[in-house]
């Protein structure tokens, strides 16, 4: 029985701006989570990923509006909230779902920490850009009183940006890998994971970070000798060129193809890069494959019929 790790991402979750409430979010999951359980029936066991930057940036708005009477929230409990929050949802939804089909699987959610180096250069040159836009004004206050860095983006304002380091464990790998063995479908690596710190002493701390969904399910997917790398996208295939009139759509490519196409600015950071990254990070230290599709196409695509495929 194969084991799969499907990473969904937190924007595939908002259809659109007029579609950014707590049902409306819960109506997509419960989309996705039909795709999800064709795979279940198929044989597969199954560990989910999911994104949360939309979330977030709701929580961090709802902390600000909120300065003046409560204490903020610090954000490595935002992505503990947002895990706990859309691990619920993506719960019920597949266990309703199960229930509607006959299914008699239970699913498991972990608040799941990724270890990071707190010596790592992205503390020293903060990139991520979250939560709302800020007046110049604004933007200094939040600076001197929150001792936040933030940039100008654009022309449409500042705003917050923090440290985006690379994962480099799953600190609750083994429990994950334990409830995947006794037949639980598992919720895990929520927002690439709660960031944490060790010290000296291998103490743990949360730090102020945001880390890459897709590159932390990849470092699961290995902890856990997953068979294979999915991640559910906006796109049934990659493509090269991409919105150009030269675009072509990728049935598969070998890591060392891909890391070409990377060389050559073919993927855009924040969007395709970092999925990308996550597959070549995968494959070429498990020498299993991985495939990039959209949730509607998840079985045809492990059926070879669709997707990309990133192979050794």
């Amino acid at each position: 029985m194969k084991t799969l790790v499907i990473a969904i991402g937190g924007n595939s979750l908002i259809k659109d701006a007029k579609h950014m409430s707590v049902p409306d979010q819960y109506a997509a999951v419960v989309e996705t989570s039909r795709h999800i359980t064709d795979l279940l029936e198929r044989g597969y066991r199954i560990v989910i990923t999911h994104g949360n930057g939309p979330q977030v940036g709701f929580i961090l708005l709802r902390s600000d509006h909120a300065r003046d009477f409560l204490h903020p929230v610090p954000l490595d409990s935002i992505v503990a909230d947002t895990q706990g929050a859309l691990g619920y949802q993506i719960q019920q939804a597949l266990e309703n779902e199960f229930r509607r089909r006959g299914l008699k699987k239970s699913v498991a959610t972990v608040v799941t920490q990724t270890l990071v180096d707190g010596n790592d250069d992205a503390f020293a040159h903060p990139s991520k850009p979250i939560g709302e836009f800020y007046t110049r004004d604004q933007a200094e206050d939040r600076m001197r009183v929150e001792k936040w860095t933030m940039v100008e983006d654009a022309n449409r304002g500042w705003r917050r940006v923090v440290a985006s380091p690379n994962p480099l464990k799953i600190i609750e790998s083994a429990v994950v890998r334990h409830l995947v063995k006794d037949g639980y479908v598992v919720i895990a690596a929520g927002g690439g994971g709660i960031p944490v710190a060790a010290d000296a002493n291998g103490i743990l701390r949360g730090v102020a970070a945001v880390v890459d969904k897709d590159l932390a399910s990849a470092v699961l997917a290995k902890e856990i000798a997953a068979d294979m790398l999915v991640i559910s996208t906006a796109v049934e295939k990659v493509c090269l060129n991409f919105g150009t009139p030269r675009q072509k759509a990728l049935d598969s490519m070998t890591v060392v193809e891909a890391r070409q196409f990377i060389a050559e600015g073919h993927f855009k950071t924040g969007s395709m890069l970092p999925k990308i990254e996550a597959c070549v990070e995968f494959v070429s230290h498990s020498h299993r494959e991985a495939l990039i599709t959209c949730p509607s196409t998840l079985s045809t695509g492990l059926s070879g019929h669709t997707g990309t495929r990133v192979v050794p």
